[in-house]
């Protein structure tokens, strides 16, 4: 008896002879049971019906996506309907560790004995059939020019750096007889995720964390309940509610949108004349403990300023001095400039300790936070600063920072000091008899 049958009696029988029923299956129809996606998936995470291209899932943290995901792909290859599918992710790591091995990734919702081959040097799942499924990292948008697709998952496309790799990613969604993708996102208000919304060929599905509820650890939901309940953020992230503009806010989507730089191979990014890694460290590493935040940027000769990269995110001392340093490197920078109010030496203490040869700058920060970020703002009002693809975690902070109001923003403080050590090293030059510049000073 099929998997799709055992199914069909199971749900026929009233509730309480269910699990007499199941004692009297064999190890072999449990296993069919247990990976039989049909039987234990909630109606709006199965395929919706109708003639579509896209099918948009935007939901909160553990409603389900990646398992509609590695589903929908795993389907593609059993059922013999797709043979050339794509599974992309925001970075390599994340394909790796979310959409192919995660615990509800491709290999744990594949029967076992329909469980692809996985070899990671070359990108690829293999199905007994030959169906085949390649992996891309979203951050490497070159990488999905050319390939061809007959099914296709996207994960977290709302945090995908560059637009870039969307655009080549459906460009190549071009054989087989209906070539379709899915799409499984915390939503973000972004122009991409706009577009793909109003598209007519989208079919929309939204949902909530507690949705998924009977499904997820009573801790991690108590964890989402006190790090969001009552806050914006926890509309987006438990509610997927698509939040815009705050009022009061110091930047708007719109001020970011309008001087962002859409990176392609046609459109690079200009020869920067400084970089700068601008760090607003944490004192402590505990889970409740704030992000660390670190973003590069870089002015070019015109005096325009360029956001780089966005490595923020909650580290302990050692691995945010590691990571700064990392940063320092990867992008030939020239100073790390760091916030000492808290830290005080011990900053200077962790990045030398790591590596003696990084320039270092240290900020004593007098003014309050908004003082500091209305000047960076009035250069993105002038059209002075470009952000380089999409920083989501950034540009949230950024558009929902109320001065007084919301909590300190790490991700900003972090891009106002890089923006502000660009600027300020910059009329330092421009000044007559310059003088070297000293290894601390005051911001405000």
């Amino acid at each position: 008896m099929t998997a799709e049958h055992l199914a069909a009696r199971l749900r026929a029988l009233p509730p309480d002879d269910r699990q007499a029923w199941l004692d009297g299956l064999s190890t072999r129809e449990l296993v069919a049971l247990r990976y039989y996606w049909p039987l234990h998936a909630r109606p709006e995470q199965l395929p919706p019906p109708g003639d579509w291209d896209f099918w948009l899932v935007e939901a909160g943290r553990g409603y389900g996506k990646t398992r509609i995901g590695a589903e929908y792909i795993i389907e593609g290859a059993q059922t013999g309907k797709s043979r050339h599918m794509a599974a992309v992710a925001r970075t390599a790591k994340d394909v790796r560790a979310t959409v192919v091995e995660g615990v509800s990734g491709i290999l744990a919702c594949s029967h076992p004995s329909w469980r692809p081959h996985y070899e990671p040097s070359k990108c690829k799942l293999t199905w007994p059939n030959g169906a085949i499924c390649t992996t891309f990292a979203a951050a490497e948008p070159e990488s999905l020019r050319g390939p061809q697709h007959d099914r296709i998952w996207a994960d977290e496309l709302a945090s995908w750096r560059y637009a870039d790799a969307w655009d080549q990613l459906r460009y190549g969604l071009r054989i087989g007889a209906h070539p379709t993708c899915v799409v499984s996102t915390t939503p973000r208000p972004t122009p991409l995720m706009r577009k793909l919304r109003a598209n007519p060929r989208t079919a929309r599905v939204t949902g909530s964390t507690f949705d998924n509820a009977e499904n997820l650890a009573p801790a991690f939901l108590q964890a989402m309940i006190d790090d969001y309940a009552g806050t914006r953020m926890g509309r987006q992230e438990l509610y997927a509610e698509i939040l815009d503009d705050v009022e009061g806010a110091l930047w708007h989507g719109t001020l970011i949108e309008a001087g962002r730089h859409h990176w392609n191979e046609t459109n690079p990014v200009p020869t920067m004349q400084r970089v700068v890694v601008g760090l607003d460290p944490a004192t402590t590493s505990r889970k409740t403990s704030d992000e660390v935040g670190i973003v590069t940027c870089g002015i070019d000769s015109r005096g325009h300023v360029y956001v780089l990269h966005d490595a923020s995110a909650r580290y302990s001392p050692d691995e945010w001095g590691r990571q700064g340093v990392v940063q320092y490197h990867g992008h030939s920078a020239d100073r790390i400039v760091a916030e000492t109010n808290q830290g005080g030496d011990m900053v200077a203490t962790i990045i030398r300790g790591i590596d003696s040869t990084v320039a270092y700058q240290g900020v004593h920060a007098k003014r309050g936070k908004h003082l500091r970020a209305e000047p960076v703002v009035a250069l993105y009002e002038q059209g002075k600063v470009h952000h380089v693809g999409y920083f989501s975690e950034l540009e949230q902070e950024m558009t929902s920072w109320v001065p007084h109001e919301s909590p300190s923003p790490n991700r900003v403080d972090a891009l106002v000091y890089a923006i502000t050590a660009l600027m300020v090293r910059r009329s330092v030059a421009a000044a007559p008899a310059p003088m070297d510049q000293p290894s601390r000073w005051v911001l405000g």
